[in-house]
């Protein structure tokens, strides 16, 4: 079931679209906080934090080292880690302290967004404040959250075991829920902002519809793509507009084949440019399409911001592959995935059918 599938009751009044706006404003809060939590996960990966906190600890976790006592006994459990031993072996532990850090603050940021989530959503239920048909929804939404902490501990655990490296597929599958997450958030925003459909009826408002669902399903592979190319360090390779010089690269294909696009870093890194700029030439088609519809004014500015933002992306995605995937440049274009994401779903709920 789609997301263009789940639109709520039309409010029966001004009124009622008044009692809603508080909470699709504490929606968008949470999709920002799931958007913050993506990008320092992005910076997380980048800089080699993510396996420095080898115990999960969901409760009494929350809290940091705070003596020199237990920065020795966190220390000394990541010294037994694989990755210390293969990787960082004769690390201090000022060095230590400087990757412990970033996961500590990630999954921190991940309670946070628990508590953001869940308060204000038991409060608007005890004043009454939540539909009936919205209630399920953010039920569904804060079992989601807490699968994702689970997920999280899951991808990490598998590079705490003989090869200090975290397994791609677990790597994408976080990635793919936090996505679905926000946009599942932001779309609920939306209708509880403006849920009567803004676009004029025309014979070729469902062609268009289906051009933006079609870029938010390229968008999403896309993205997913890139946690691949993150996963395998498929980024700091072929540093250049071609690979090794051609067109198709020589080592794209592995045995098995099906395996190649999920484990071979030339296939990772071939997929991944076609697919952002597959992305790019259907954002354009869906911009350029759509100048022919009779669109509210918001829609038409979100319809060109798509067309210029999928632009820029391609530019940090070519830049990041260019200049070795630097940490800020990196974490920059894993935002502006999201950034993009975000204009697709807000263009394809633009483009909902008239009623």
């Amino acid at each position: 079931m789609s997301l263009a599938t789940l639109d709520l009751p039309h409010p029966a009044s001004g009124a009622t679209t008044t009692a809603r706006r508080p909470i699709a404003v504490w929606l968008l809060l949470c999709c920002g906080a799931v958007f913050a939590m993506v990008v320092i996960g992005g910076v997380t990966r980048l800089t080699g934090s993510g396996l420095s906190m080898v115990e999960w600890r969901p409760l009494i976790g929350a809290l940091p080292p705070l003596s020199d006592t237990e920065w020795q006994r966190v220390f000394a459990l990541y010294q037994a880690s694989p990755e210390y031993r293969e990787t960082n072996l004769g690390m201090t532990l000022a060095e230590f302290r400087g990757i412990f850090w970033w996961e500590y603050v990630h999954r921190l940021w991940g309670r946070l967004i628990g508590a953001l989530f869940l308060l204000p959503f038991l409060w608007f239920l005890v004043r009454g404040r939540i539909d009936r048909a919205l209630a399920p929804r953010l039920v569904l939404l804060f079992a989601l959250g807490a699968l994702q902490g689970l997920l999280g501990w899951y991808m990490v655990r598998s590079g705490l075991v003989d090869v200090p490296e975290v397994s791609q597929y677990r790597l994408a599958a976080h990635l793919t829920l936090a996505l679905a997450i926000y946009a599942a958030l932001l779309w609920t925003a939306f209708e509880l902002l403006w849920p009567r459909p803004s676009a004029v009826a025309d014979r070729r408002l469902a062609g268009v519809r289906r051009l933006a669902w079609s870029l938010v399903a390229l968008l999403a592979v896309t993205v997913v793509s890139g946690a691949f190319m993150a996963g395998t360090h498929a980024g700091w390779t072929y540093n250049t507009l071609l690979m090794d010089g051609e067109l198709v690269p020589a080592g794209y294909a592995i045995e098995p084949w099906y395996a190649a696009p999920f484990e071979n870093v030339t296939a990772i890194n071939f997929n991944h440019r076609v697919l952002a700029l597959a992305t790019l030439a259907l954002a354009l088609a869906t911009w350029w399409r759509s100048r022919w519809l009779a669109l509210a004014p918001r829609g038409r500015r979100l319809a060109n911001a798509l067309a210029a933002w999928a632009g820029v992306q391609v530019a940090l995605g070519i830049a990041t592959l260019l200049l070795v995937v630097p940490v800020a440049l990196g974490a920059l274009h894993q935002a502006g995935a999201v950034v993009l994401l975000t204009l697709a779903l807000a263009v394809a709920f633009e483009l909902r059918a008239p009623r």
